[in-house]
């Protein structure tokens, strides 16, 4: 059979898309009118803003009389339901690995999912080009990982290709002389090595989504593999649902990929990965039959989400003002279209009331979504991200992350005192030159909110990544909360030259003058553990012109900038996140000030009580 389906892995940032993007030109698979953009895979817009690949994607590529399929994957953890998603539609995966950085969290952990599933491993060395590359010891870091990982006799013999994704060369030795301008060492290895589909070309049809797409003329589609038989147009096939009912329908359009184009085919054969459209709730993990030879293939399984967050709706005294959809019912709607698509995360509303738990894998993967809804025209407010608790035999467990840290030596002591007060545990240490490594195991909860503390520790030039590793008892540390007190506003307007300035010796502000504000928003940074009430809309009595003039006088140092991001990791327990197409404002649960002191002032008392 002349197909070949693979899947690219690797860590954030090592070139996985990039590489797509080569594979795509130098496969000649392209009509010479398609022009092809940088990182053309990652086409959802938030992917190009932030240089991340978020969603799976497939195309295919001609190369020598094969098809092969490729589905370019996330390479962050917290997307990992998309990585497990794909594992099932492939027969191998090529892993790419950064010449100079080397095997890194999200590594460990793509690797580990392909190795579950017994796929066949190519290794690519990208960025053999780069100044201080080390093609041979990563080379030995990556049979370290495959051991470490327990992989087969034959999953350690794998092949290596060295390649500059960058400037599409390539090539069979790790000496940079010997590279080519063509992805012939990447392709023809994928051809040699990777197995045919195991599948069956005869009997009768069994055909697993384990993607979802959409089309605005032809609503969701299903995009999978054919396990079994042949899939046509205007087919009648039963499918068996998730939750273990059968239902029958019409195939309506049938979708098979290669290079930028979803071309629509009229029958498709085992072994290909084909988009299937004709119902309009199908669902990711749902298998298509002949009808009569219904046979359920194995569900996908995901990894439990890690995180959960609190949404609602807005409450503030703007909301509705800034929001194209702002009621409960509209939120409601988008969570679950969220779920349909998204098999990582789980959404449960609260009560009765206007509040939905939304639980994901991660800060970011939560993020993305926060950040697609507010562009969207959605309206809302989020608490403080958690990390889920499980409850055994009474004994409470919290999540426990395998996390990388590379920081520059005279950074070390500073980022050790950090992570060590946030909980985490030392592994390992390796001192290079003028860079050092350090492994943590470190609980969720104390990565949640440790992006900023982390650059500032570790002078900016730090790299951060964690991935999932299990679930341990819970310890007695106090770790991911914010020691310092904000300052909250007292009234309701826009703010003043004269209000800022009053207060700018008492922190640093988060708003500048004619900001509109309300009683309860934060608008700045104590420089105190407790709290501050604060008027920033305070104006200036004034008694003559000579007055008048000199407030015009007045320089107010930059407000701190406050993207999503950092609000989300900033807020602590009693604090809210304000979602709006037009703004991000941060609150307090309990807006009115003297309601809110008096709530303090008890939970104070408490807990000098020890309750």
């Amino acid at each position: 059979m002349n197909i070949r389906n693979v899947a690219i892995i690797a860590h954030v940032d090592h070139g996985k898309t990039t590489l797509v993007d080569q594979l795509l030109k130098k496969s000649q698979t392209l009509e010479d009118r398609e022009k092809i953009d940088d990182r053309v895979m990652d086409s959802n817009q938030l992917e190009r803003e932030r240089g991340i690949t978020i969603l799976s994607k497939n195309t295919a590529v001609n190369y020598k009389g094969y098809k092969i399929n490729i589905l370019d994957t996330p390479g962050h953890a917290d997307f990992s339901g998309e990585v497990e998603r794909i594992m099932t539609m492939v027969d191998g995966v090529v892993l790419v690995v950064d010449a100079f950085e080397g095997t890194m969290p999200q590594t460990r952990f793509v690797l580990k999912k392909a190795l579950e599933y017994n796929l066949k491993p190519i290794v690519v060395i990208n960025k053999v080009d780069r100044e201080f590359a080390r093609p041979d010891e990563v080379i030995n870091e990556v049979f370290d990982l495959f051991i470490d990982l327990d992989a087969n006799d034959e999953q350690l013999d794998f092949k290596v290709a060295y390649v500059s994704a960058l400037k599409g060369t390539s090539s069979m030795d790790s000496d940079i002389n010997t590279q080519k301008p063509n992805m012939d060492a990447v392709l023809d290895l994928i051809i040699s090595e990777i197995p045919e589909p195991n599948v069956e070309l005869d009997g009768p049809l069994q055909f697993q989504g384990s993607l979802l797409d959409y089309n605005e003329f032809v609503g969701r589609m299903a995009v999978g593999r054919i396990k079994r038989g042949t899939i046509k147009t205007n087919e009648m096939v039963s499918i068996l649902r998730n939750d273990g009912s059968r239902k029958q329908f019409r195939i309506q359009k049938l979708y098979s990929f290669l290079g930028l184009q979803k071309q629509e085919v009229l029958e498709a054969s085992a072994g290909d990965i084909v988009a299937v459209a004709g119902l309009s709730d199908i669902n990711v993990g749902e298998t298509l039959c002949t009808i009569g030879f219904e046979e359920a293939l194995p569900p996908i399984h995901i990894s439990e989400p890690t995180v959960e967050m609190t949404f609602g709706v807005n409450s503030s005294p703007l909301a509705g003002t800034e929001g194209k959809f702002v009621t409960s019912t509209k939120i409601e709607e988008r969570l679950m279209r969220e779920v349909q698509k998204d098999v990582s995360l789980r959404v449960k509303r609260v009560g009765a009331g206007e509040e939905w738990t939304v639980c994901g894998r991660g800060e970011l993967h939560l993020g993305i979504l926060i950040e697609n809804m507010r562009r969207e025209g959605y309206e809302f407010q989020v608490a403080k991200p958690k990390p889920i608790i499980k409850v055994i035999d009474g004994i409470e467990y919290e999540p426990f992350e395998y996390t990388s840290v590379d920081i520059p030596n005279d950074s070390v002591g500073t980022v050790i005192d950090l992570l060590n007060r946030r909980g985490g545990i030392l592994e390992e240490m390796n001192n290079g030159m003028s860079q050092t490594r350090l492994i943590y195991t470190i609980p969720s909860r104390g990565l949640i909110g440790i992006s900023t503390d982390f650059m500032t520790a570790s002078k900016g030039y730090g790299s951060l990544s964690h991935t999932f590793l299990e679930y341990r008892m819970i310890e007695s540390v106090d770790v991911g909360s914010r020691k310092l007190g904000v300052l909250v506003a007292t009234e309701q307007g826009k703010t003043t030259t004269y209000g800022i300035g009053q207060i700018e010796d008492r922190g640093v502000l988060f708003v500048e003058p004619n900001t509109l504000v309300y009683e309860g928003e934060i608008v700045g940074e104590c420089n105190k553990e407790e709290d501050l009430a604060v008027n920033v809309i305070k104006t200036k009595q004034l008694g003559n012109q000579r007055s008048a003039n000199k407030d015009n006088t007045v320089v107010l140092k930059r407000p701190r900038m406050m993207p999503l991001e950092v609000c989300l990791e900033y807020i602590n327990d009693d604090e809210l996140v304000e979602i709006t197409p037009k703004s991000i404002r941060l609150r307090k649960k309990i807006l009115d000030t003297v309601e809110r002191k008096k709530f303090d002032s008890k939970r104070l008392a408490l807990k000098k009580e020890g309750k």
